[in-house]
C-alpha cells in the first residue's frame, strides 16, 4: 500500500494508506453506520456519485462474498475506512476487499480517523472531496480546487448505466406478475419478490407507461436508485400515468420520492442524509416502531403533498421527523423511504413485500 490523501471542500485533509485501485476519485463524502455489509453498500447503485466512510472501524475481515453483491459491480466512488483487515476469514468468501476494489477500479483509503471525519460530516453535511495518491504538499491547493468543483448529484446523470437497458424476466414463479421499474435496483429487492413465487419482469427506468402495461402487470414496483429526484421528472410523469390505471404500486426509496412527485409533491435534500441499518421509523396507523435500513439523501416534503393528490404520510423517521412512507387514501398504492429488503441491515421489514402482494391479490 502507498500513501493517499482525502481533501474536503472545507480544506480538511485526511492522510492514510491507499488500497483498492490507485486512481483519483472526485465525489461527495457520506458516512454509513452499519457494522457489517460493506460489500452490499459498495454495490448499492444509490451510492453512485458518492464516497462512503464506514463508521465501524474494522472493515474487510470477512472478505468478499460473490452471492451477497447487490449489483454486478461496486457503484461507490471510493471507500474510506479506519482499519482494513490484513486477512479475511469466511467460508463463503472468494477474495480480499482490497483486490476486489482494485479489480473494479474503485480507490480506497485506510488508517483515516473516521470518527473525526464523521463528526465533521455530521455537523456540516455531505461534502465534496478528492481522494488521490499522496504525492506531497505541492498539489494540495489544486486538490482543494478540484474538490470544490465536484458537480452536485443533481448535475450528474447517475441512473443511466445503473439501470438495465432492456426488458428481462428475473423469475418465473406461478404467482402474480410484478413489473419492476429499475432505477438502479438492489438485487435483494428482486430476490425478495422472487422468494414469494412471483413472476418478476424488470424494465428500464426510461420505459414508457405503455411498455410497463404491455407486460400485463398485476403489480408494479418502482425501485431505489441514485441521484436527485428533482431531475427525474420524466419518470415521475410515467409513474403518474401508471397510477391512473389503478394497478397496485409499491415505491421503494427513490421510487417513494417519485410517487410523491407524481401527485405534485416536492422533494428536498436532507441536511445529512440517512445511511445505516438502525433508523427508527414509526408507522402512524398502529404506532409500531420499526428499525430500518436506509440510504438516501433526499426526502418528500411533507407540507407539499397536495390535498387532492390522494397520498398521505403513513410513517415518519423518529430521528428527524422526515417522511418515511406514503399511502393512497383510496387506491392500492403505498411507498416506503427505507429499504425493506435490508442488505445490509435488518430484515424485519420484509413484511412490506407480503403486504404489497396481499394488496395485489386483493385487487386481482
Amino acid at each position: 500500500m502507498t500513501r493517499s490523501v482525502l481533501v474536503l471542500e472545507d480544506g480538511s485533509v485526511f492522510h492514510g494508506r491507499g488500497f483498492g485501485a490507485r486512481t483519483v476519485a472526485e465525489a461527495e463524502v457520506v458516512f454509513n453506520t452499519c457494522m457489517t455489509g460493506y460489500q452490499e453498500i459498495a454495490t448499492d447503485a444509490s451510492y453512485r456519485g458518492q464516497m462512503v466512510c464506514m463508521t465501524y472501524p474494522l472493515i474487510g475481515n470477512y472478505g468478499v462474498i460473490d452471492e451477497d453483491s447487490e449489483a454486478s459491480r461496486p457503484w461507490i466512488s471510493a471507500l474510506i475506512v479506519r482499519d482494513l483487515s490484513a486477512v479475511y476469514s469466511n467460508w463463503r468468501a472468494s477474495g480480499h476487499l482490497d483486490a476486489w476494489l482494485e479489480r473494479h477500479g474503485v480507490p480506497a483509503i485506510a488508517d483515516v480517523d473516521t470518527r473525526a471525519l464523521t463528526r465533521r460530516l455530521r455537523s456540516r453535511g455531505a461534502m465534496r472531496a478528492v481522494l488521490a495518491p499522496d504525492d506531497g504538499e505541492s498539489t494540495r491547493d489544486g486538490r482543494l480546487d478540484r474538490a470544490r468543483s465536484v458537480r452536485s448529484l443533481g448535475e450528474q446523470d447517475l441512473i443511466a448505466g445503473a439501470s438495465t437497458e432492456s426488458v428481462f424476466e428475473y423469475s418465473r414463479g406461478v404467482g402474480p406478475t410484478i413489473v419492476v421499474v429499475d432505477c438502479g435496483i438492489k438485487a435483494n429487492i428482486l430476490r425478495s419478490l422472487a422468494a414469494r413465487d412471483t413472476h418478476v419482469i424488470v424494465v428500464p427506468y426510461h420505459a414508457s407507461a405503455e411498455t410497463v402495461r404491455a407486460q400485463r402487470p398485476d403489480g408494479i414496483v418502482i425501485s431505489n436508485g441514485p441521484g436527485d429526484p428533482t431531475v427525474l421528472g420524466s419518470i415521475a410523469t410515467m409513474v403518474r400515468e401508471l397510477m391512473q390505471d389503478g394497478c397496485p404500486i409499491l415505491g421503494i426509496c427513490l421510487g417513494h420520492q417519485l410517487m410523491g412527485m407524481a401527485v405534485g409533491a416536492t422533494t428536498s435534500r436532507l441536511p445529512f442524509g440517512h445511511h445505516g441499518g438502525n433508523h427508527a421509523v414509526r408507522d402512524l396507523a398502529d404506532g409500531k416502531v420499526h428499525i430500518t435500513s436506509q440510504n438516501h439523501e433526499f426526502q418528500v416534503d411533507r407540507d407539499s403533498l397536495p390535498p387532492g393528490g390522494g397520498l398521505r404520510v403513513s410513517s415518519i423517521n423518529l430521528n428527524d421527523g422526515s417522511v418515511e412512507g406514503l399511502i393512497h387514501e383510496s387506491k392500492p398504492f403505498f411507498s416506503v423511504q427505507y429499504h425493506p429488503e435490508g442488505a445490509p441491515g435488518p430484515r424485519d421489514n420484509q413484511y412490506v413485500f407480503d403486504r404489497f402482494l396481499s394488496l395485489v391479490r386483493s385487487v386481482t
